[in-house]
């Protein structure tokens, strides 16, 4: 098989051009990520913060802003230009970059993800990467298809995985295929990337999706902070 790394995987048609999360708007993601977004940072100190991943036209993110105001910073971040609303609120912030390499300038108290995970080539290191972003009592959900993350032979990673993780304090739903945890952490799993298959056809959505191909590798310390 010839795996992508993750330049050529960004672009792909299946990663540039995916439909999953384009027009979505704030009752979308309360169903998707089974928590209601707003009464979440509203529960939080002010002015709270939340940085969404593969925002699609940031629909969702101008309708926290209208309804939160000065509240509440909001973050947007999209491999695509193809965001909505040319007029913004003043606290809310699109930004076109690839989730793999970003970088924010502070944590955040809600970082979500709404099947955008899908189409990444390295999901467990930007799984990773995430840990680091959160406040110290900050919340992390996403949607995640463990079935996605395969071995070289092209075997799901499948209960070594999800054991890695949930002994790290993520939180995996195999029945909602959710993914998530609460508070900073360093997020150490003993699997090293190798690259992607854009081809690997529909996953559970009924859209074509990326599988993410890793080595095995020796266990590392979970270490949380």
């Amino acid at each position: 098989m010839n795996l992508l790394d993750d330049d050529a995987l960004e672009r792909s048609s299946v990663v540039a051009n995916c439909r999953m999360n384009r027009e979505r708007r704030l009752p979308g993601y309360d169903r998707e990520l089974g928590i209601n977004v707003v009464d979440t940072l509203r529960s939080r100190r002010r002015p709270v913060r939340w940085l969404d991943l593969c925002c699609g036209t940031g629909n969702a993110l101008g309708q926290a802003a209208d309804l939160l105001g000065d509240d509440a910073e909001i973050v947007g971040v999209d491999l695509v230009d193809f965001f909505a609303r040319p007029q913004r609120p003043p606290r809310l912030r699109l930004v076109t970059a690839s989730v793999v390499t970003w970088e924010p300038e502070q944590p955040f108290d809600l970082i979500t993800c709404v099947h955008g995970l899908h189409y990444v080539g390295d999901k467990l290191g930007v799984l990773a990467r995430i840990g680091t972003w959160l406040a110290d009592d900050g919340l992390f959900v996403a949607n995640f298809d463990v079935r996605s993350i395969r071995l070289r032979d092209g075997t799901p990673a499948g209960r070594h995985l999800t054991t890695s993780l949930r002994s790290q304090g993520v939180r995996y739903d195999s029945r909602t295929r959710r993914i998530g945890w609460t508070g900073r952490r360093l997020i150490d799993l003993p699997y090293r990337y190798q690259g992607s298959d854009d081809q690997a056809g529909p996953n559970y959505t009924g859209q074509p999706a990326v599988n993410s191909y890793y080595d095995r590798v020796s266990w590392g310390l979970p270490i949380n902070s």
